[in-house]
């Protein structure tokens, strides 16, 4: 599943192909999706420019323009659209399990599940590949941050608000085991089973440990770690495990860096031990019983 990096990754490289530009055509092939293409999409978004794009967590945003090109009135999209006028509108995009976002060129052929193209201006199209379907492209209005899948994140873990404190304090009488815990999306967003697994190997913490149990000092170098996990990550191109490539098509190398995810059985690269397996939270977990505490 595309985590953090990967996302941030994709939005990194499509942005320059997308911000400010006019979207010319919407080319849905596929609408079942984990939450149907909204009807009229197709028309709503024909004229429109696209903004500065974002990320929340493992989610896209693609602001547009309130109106297309020539001021004519927006078409609404889907039964619960807001009336004519309402701010901030956009697209809101999550890759599931095997999604990925790419930029193609006009002429080149679609291949097998490539569901969605946003053709733009200057013939850049933003192209929507998913096997498995589980990702979704929906329509916001409003205040983008109120909608359901946002309102109740945690803060961003490269962000100020992610501080040494934060994971401390939302610890404190919780006798869930610290990997699980990180990957709670409303104590920290985008720490996933990968990112999870390697920041508590740079920190030296056993990932069975109760998260209520760890002193303030260890969450001080977790937090870090945390953060130096997913600047390399995200500098090295995200990890390619098995689908994910970049917006420009390119996989990602952070993978030949991995010290314990997917490493059962191998030995460590700090002390040598064979790396130990257990299941947390139903996921697997990897981790050295000697540097690990």
């Amino acid at each position: 599943m595309p985590e953090l990096p990967e996302v941030e990754t994709t939005r990194r490289g499509i942005a320059p192909y997308l911000e400010g530009r006019e979207i010319r055509e919407v080319i849905v092939r596929n609408r079942r999706l984990r939450v149907p293409v909204p009807e009229g999409l197709e028309n709503a978004l024909v004229g429109m420019r696209i903004g500065a794009l974002e990320r929340r967590a493992k989610y896209l945003i693609l602001p547009v323009e309130a109106q297309p090109a020539g001021g004519e009135a927006v078409t609404a999209v889907g039964s619960d659209a807001h009336p004519e006028g309402a701010p901030g509108r956009a697209l809101l995009w999550h890759l599931g399990m095997s999604g990925s976002l790419r930029i193609a060129r006009l002429g080149e052929s679609p291949k097998k599940h490539d569901h969605v193209d946003l053709v733009m201006e200057e013939g850049a199209i933003l192209r929507y590949h998913d096997p498995r379907r589980f990702g979704f492209l929906d329509w916001l209005e409003g205040d983008t941050a109120r909608d359901r899948r946002l309102a109740r994140l945690g803060p961003e873990p490269l962000s100020p608000a992610f501080d040494d404190e934060r994971l401390f304090v939302c610890s404190r009488k919780r006798r869930l085991a610290v990997k699980p815990f990180l990957m709670d999306n409303a104590v920290v967003v985008g720490v996933g089973n990968i990112y999870a697994a390697e920041a508590l190997f740079l920190a030296g913490i056993d990932p069975r440990r109760a998260a209520g149990q760890i002193s303030r000092e260890r969450y001080v170098r977790l937090t870090a770690a945390i953060r130096e996990v997913l600047a390399a990550a995200i500098t090295q191109g995200g990890t390619t495990l098995r689908d994910f490539v970049s917006g420009t098509g390119e996989p990602g190398y952070f993978a030949q860096r991995l010290n314990v995810y997917g490493r059962d059985g191998e030995p460590c690269r700090r002390c040598g031990r064979e790396l130990a397996l257990v299941t947390l939270g139903q996921r697997a977990s990897v981790f050295c019983a000697t540097c690990q505490t």
